[in-house]
């Protein structure tokens, strides 16, 4: 990551438009906010809000095409005559080639590191041995070794699922790697790992769907001594797991002579609160939460490290179509970044980014300022009070989230996270389903 960083455009504020993993991916490939390409701002949009833990929650995408019914950035390029591939995590609703992949190999919607379940191009599903980590880099190498020497361009979309939970199911090396003594411990983590609460969360953390869904044995009790620190040490684990995963990628496109052709995009969908504020998991308007890594490489992108722009996952799509000289649709709310990539300029014409959550209402982040107004009544209407107001740059852990200074700011980015929601429409039940 750090290698990725220096080649290329570092921000240091970057942000996930919705923190949670089905939203944000459809907002990431759409270039729009998740209120007008899913028309919800949760895990998923199926009848009955079928709840997670819930042995129902479908394994796989909806036959027809749901949400994303404009053009998306998959199918623009495919229109452009690029080949266009999915790997790995998925979580969007419909199925990768119903909103412009030619080619994917994904894994169920449950969480899994082993014993997972793949479907390529709409066939059977199959397990495999090993890690599914490893099974999907290997098709990522055959991908690239297949597109040696062609004149055709891709476009691959590459999704590793750690450190996402379940953190236990990773090799011994990861999870062992760092210890108790490792972790900093945030000034804003609170939590008492004497409650109901604190176990529920644990276990979810260790395995996932196996314990609140299928319940297996050996999700029954804890190990012995486990805390907030040892899973915290177990997070950083599999991220180093995801940094071996890149720097094999990275080695793959390099040994086939692609690399200095070939736009890379780091990024993830949510960060994770592990314990700020007392909460566990995302979908809140914690920096925890909605910070993403975001580092962009590759040919006509100039070095740097950039404080001055909020980038977010809505602005991916209009820029890349961007660099693959294709003008980004009027649809496509975020907006094209290389200005900053090509170095010309230190921001884009919006400078700031919107949010949306589904417990915490909506936010506006500046490079220096973070707030939010909650919802009321339901998660389509938002209060006129902010529940969240922090300046960062000295508050950087949000442990004084209402403050009640600097009021020509505070008011000021109220009118403009207002005027935002006033013109972002929310999606129609009807408009959902999107062309056949």
């Amino acid at each position: 990551m750090d290698r990725l960083a220096a080649e290329g455009v570092r921000f240091e504020h970057a942000v996930s438009n919705e923190p949670v993993c089905m939203a944000a991916r459809s907002m990431l490939l759409s270039g729009q906010y998740a209120r007008t390409c899913v028309g919800h701002v949760s895990n998923t949009g199926w009848p009955g809000g079928v709840p997670f833990w819930s042995a129902g929650f479908p394994l796989w995408p909806r036959k027809e095409r749901w949400g994303m019914p404009q053009a998306t950035m998959p199918e623009l390029l495919q229109r452009a005559g690029y080949a266009t591939h999915a790997v790995g995590k998925w979580h969007i609703d419909s199925w990768p080639d119903r909103i412009g992949f030619d080619h994917y190999t994904i894994a169920a919607h449950h969480h899994a590191h082993v014993a997972q379940r793949f479907i390529t191009d709409g066939g059977l599903p199959y397990s495999h041995e090993g890690w599914s980590v490893d099974h999907e880099a290997r098709i990522v190498e055959e991908l690239f070794a297949s597109a040696r020497g062609t004149e055709q361009p891709f476009f691959l979309y590459y999704n590793i699922s750690p450190p996402h939970m379940p953190l236990d199911e990773a090799p011994e090396r990861y999870k062992q790697m760092y210890g108790e003594g490792d972790v900093i411990t945030r000034p804003n983590v609170a939590m008492d790992e004497t409650t109901a609460a604190f176990d529920w969360h644990m276990r979810t953390y260790l395995w996932d769907y196996r314990y609140y869904r299928d319940h297996m044995p050996h999700t029954r009790a804890l190990p012995a001594g486990m805390s907030l620190k040892k899973l915290t040490a177990m997070y950083m684990g599999l991220t180093t797991w995801v940094d071996d995963v890149l720097g094999r990628m990275m080695a793959s496109l390099a040994a086939v002579g692609l690399r200095d052709d070939t736009i890379v995009v780091f990024t993830s969908d949510h960060g994770d609160n592990l314990g700020s504020q007392g909460r566990m998991g995302k979908a809140t308007l914690n920096e925890e939460s909605i910070r993403v890594p975001l580092m962009v490489a590759g040919p006509g992108i100039r070095e740097q490290h950039n404080k001055e722009q909020v980038a977010s996952l809505a602005d991916l799509a209009p820029t890349l179509l961007a660099c693959a000289g294709i003008a980004p649709p009027p649809h496509m709310a975020g907006q094209d970044l290389g200005c900053i990539l090509r170095g010309e300029r230190a921001t884009a014409a919006r400078a700031h980014a919107f949010i949306e959550t589904v417990g915490d209402g909506v936010g506006i982040r500046t490079p220096t300022h973070l707030l939010g107004l909650p919802w009321v009544g339901d998660t389509r209407s938002i209060g006129e009070a902010p529940h969240y107001f922090t300046d960062l740059r000295d508050d950087a852990y949000q442990l004084n989230r209402g403050r009640k200074d600097q009021a020509d700011t505070r008011e000021g980015l109220m009118r403009l996270l207002a005027e935002w929601d006033r013109q972002t429409a929310w999606m129609t039940s009807g408009e959902r389903r999107g062309p056949e």
